[in-house]
């Protein structure tokens, strides 16, 4: 019997959004189901302080909780590390605080307010003073990848035709237009996140599990058995098909 897989899109800081995630999964897996995050615990929604923390306490509690890395994640830890941070992959006009990113309520969600205009120095400052270490650590040393037999779990998606081993952070966070444009069959299933939908979508060779929460839409749970998939909702499991 294939033992199930669950997975969990992009929830940027929407920390009730989580926790009723986290109930339809223990509901339909039990409390010690496997649990894939795809990134983007941070920005636009109202409380990634208590995303992470979550995410930390599970993992300590001895939880099978896998939390990969997105490019919001690795824009926070940059940001603490270098106050002048701007990722090439961003408009050239946009500041990660800027409410268009969301860094601004990621840092409001530790205590620190921060106005996109204002002078940066200072908010820098408040930031590294009252971020947690232990936060900072888990943002810095998530993986990018998680692999099954069948499954590749990844936040953004892969840069077609190049071995795993050969992927580089930037395509494995950020990927667009080569990957999501891309029919081939990649081997594995590629399941996702990143790139914001209103619902979940099969499209065969990759499944997209961003269905938009950072904006205020639902949050995706998923269940795997084999490449089969369903979503998880409060009337039980729903098939998710190409």
């Amino acid at each position: 019997m294939t033992t199930p897989v669950y997975a969990i899109g992009d929830i940027h800081g929407q920390i009730d959004m989580l926790s009723s995630a986290l109930e339809l999964i223990r509901i339909d897996g039990g409390v010690e189901a496997k649990i894939v995050f795809l990134g983007d615990y941070v920005d636009r929604g109202p409380d990634s302080r208590a995303v992470v923390q979550t995410l930390i306490d599970g993992q300590a509690s001895g939880q099978n909780w896998i939390t990969l890395k997105g490019n919001h994640d690795r824009y926070f830890t940059r940001f603490l590390n270098d106050k002048s941070v701007w990722d090439q992959r961003t408009r050239p006009d946009l500041k990660w605080i800027n409410p268009i990113l969301g860094g601004d309520k990621t840092l409001g969600s530790y205590g620190v307010p921060a106005k996109d205009g204002n002078p940066v120095d200072p908010i820098h400052l408040n930031a590294v003073q009252r971020v947690p270490d232990a936060h900072r650590l888990f943002l810095e040393n998530l993986p990018l990848t998680y692999v099954t037999d069948e499954i590749l779990f990844v936040h953004a998606g892969i840069l077609p035709g190049v071995p795993l081993s050969e992927q580089q952070e930037d395509d494995l966070i950020w990927i667009r237009g080569a990957f999501l444009d891309d029919t081939r069959d990649h081997g594995r299933l590629v399941v996702h996140g990143h790139t914001a939908l209103h619902a979940p979508q099969h499209h065969g060779n990759r499944i997209n599990l961003d269905s938009g929460a950072g904006y205020g839409r639902p949050l995706t749970s998923v269940v795997f058995e084999g490449r089969t998939c369903w979503q998880l909702t409060p009337r039980g499991r729903v098939p998710l098909t190409d």
